[in-house]
C-alpha cells in the first residue's frame, strides 16, 4: 500500500545542536526568538519564517554558501533517539527516515488518527510551495519488523539526543512497506499540506519517520485537559475525598470504558462516560472555551489548586492497538487525543520535492 522510497537528504554540512529545533507547531513566539539567537542558521528561520519568499531565498543562499549540502545518492536512514519520558522512564526509539508518497486517506496507505484545521494547512501550503522542500519529517506508525538494522558502526550524525546512520540504496525497505498501512502518528496537518500540494503540483514526496508499533521505546503518554474561566463544567460521578484518592481509582479503572477525573478545588470525582467512549471523548464533550492542555497529571492539579484554573479532567493514555483500530473504520480521535514522546528533532535531514 504505502510507497517508501529512498531520498537524497540534505543536511548541514556542519550540525549541531544550535541549528536543530522542535517541530514548528509545538513552538510559540517566545521559544521561536530564543532558537534563532541561538544560531543564524537555526531551522525555524526556513520552518517558522512568516514570509514564504523569505525561507525560500534563505534555503537557496544556505545551499549555494554550503551551510547545506544534499547527498550525491540516495538512501534512508536509521534514527535513534534516546530519552526520558514524562514518567521518568529512560527509553529508546528507533525507527526509519525515508521518502513517502503523499496519496489522500481514501486509498488506505495512510491512516489519520486525529481531527484537523484548515488553517495551518494554508500556511504550511504556501511554504512548500515557496520551498519546494519537506523542511521537517512528520511520525508514522506500521505494523512488523522492517528488513534493515541499525549499523554497528559510529553514527553518520548525533546532535540533539538524535543519531542517524545512513543506508546506502533502500535495503528492502521499498518491497516491505508495499502492503502495509501506516498510521500517523504526529504530523496531521504537514501530511495533509503533503497532499494537496501533490495534488495541484505533481510532486508527491514527503519526509517520514517510520517506527514499528512492537518498538520498545514507543510510548503514548496521556494530555490532560485544563479549563480557565469554566466555572460551569461539572460532571456526575464518584466523590473522592482527596485527588490522590481519585486518580489511584482511575488506575484502577479497567480498560475498554471512558473514565477521567474530574478536578476541582477542594476535592475530585471519577466520572464515566458512554459505553464504547475512549477517555478523550468523554471529556472533548466539554468543549474547547478556555481550554489548555499538559502531558504533565502534576501540573494539570496543581494548576486548579494555584487558581490559575477552574477545572483539570486527567485521563489515561491510549495504547496504539486503540489508536490503530479507530483509524482502520475511519474514525478520528479529538485532537490532542495522543502525545507521542519525544518529538522528532527539525534540522537534522531535509528533502526537496524535486529528485
Amino acid at each position: 500500500m504505502a510507497d517508501v522510497r529512498p531520498f537524497r537528504a540534505v543536511r548541514y554540512a556542519r550540525p549541531t545542536e544550535d541549528v536543530t529545533a522542535p517541530p514548528y507547531d509545538v513552538i510559540d513566539e517566545p521559544e521561536r526568538a530564543a532558537l534563532a539567537a541561538r544560531d543564524p542558521h537555526n531551522a525555524v528561520r526556513l520552518t517558522l519564517e512568516p514570509d514564504p519568499r523569505v525561507a525560500a531565498a534563505r534555503l537557496r543562499d544556505w545551499l549555494a554558501e554550503g551551510v547545506l549540502v544534499r547527498d550525491e545518492t540516495p538512501a534512508v536512514w536509521w534514527l535513534e533517539q534516546r530519552f526520558v519520558g514524562p514518567d521518568g522512564v529512560a527509553r529508546v526509539r528507533s525507527g526509519i527516515v525515508a521518502s513517502l508518497r503523499a496519496e489522500p486517506y481514501a486509498t488506505g496507505a495512510v491512516l489519520p488518527h486525529e481531527r484537523t484545521h484548515r488553517g495551518p494547512i494554508e500556511g504550511r501550503l504556501a511554504l512548500l510551495r515557496a520551498t519546494r522542500t519537506q523542511l521537517e519529517p512528520i511520525f508514522l506508525l506500521h505494523e512488523g519488523v522492517p528488513p534493515v538494522e541499525r549499523p554497528a558502526r559510529e553514527p553518520d550524525l548525533a546532535v540533539a539526543g538524535s543519531k542517524l546512520w545512513r543506508l546506502e540504496g533502500d535495503g528492502g525497505v521499498a518491497s516491505f512497506f508495499a502492503d502495509r498501512q501506516l498510521l500517523i502518528a504526529d504530523g496531521h496537518h504537514r501530511y495533509e499540506t503533503a497532499v494537496a500540494f501533490a495534488q495541484e503540483d505533481g510532486a508527491d514526496r514527503i519526509l517520514v519517520v517510520l517506527v514499528p508499533t512492537t518498538d520498545e521505546g514507543l510510548a503514548i503518554f496521556a494530555t490532560h485537559r485544563v479549563f480557565s474561566n469554566r466555572p460551569d463544567i461539572d460532571l456526575p460521578g464518584d466523590d473522592h475525598a482527596d485527588v490522590e484518592s481519585a486518580l489511584e481509582a482511575l488506575d484502577r479503572e479497567p480498560a475498554g470504558s471512558a473514565v477521567a477525573v474530574l478536578v476541582r478545588r477542594g476535592g475530585a470525582r471519577l466520572v464515566r462516560g458512554a459505553e464504547g467512549e475512549l477517555d478523550v471523548e468523554l471529556v472533548d464533550r466539554l468543549g474547547h472555551d478556555g481550554i489548555s492542555y499538559t502531558p504533565d497529571r502534576d501540573e494539570a492539579v496543581r494548576r486548579v489548586a494555584d487558581g490559575m484554573a477552574d477545572v483539570a479532567l486527567v485521563v489515561r493514555p491510549l495504547g496504539v492497538e486503540e489508536v490503530f483500530a479507530r483509524a482502520r473504520v475511519g474514525e478520528t480521535l479529538p485532537q490532542k487525543a495522543t502525545y507521542f514522546y519525544p518529538k522528532l528533532v527539525s534540522g537534522l535531514l531535509l528533502q526537496p520535492v524535486d529528485p
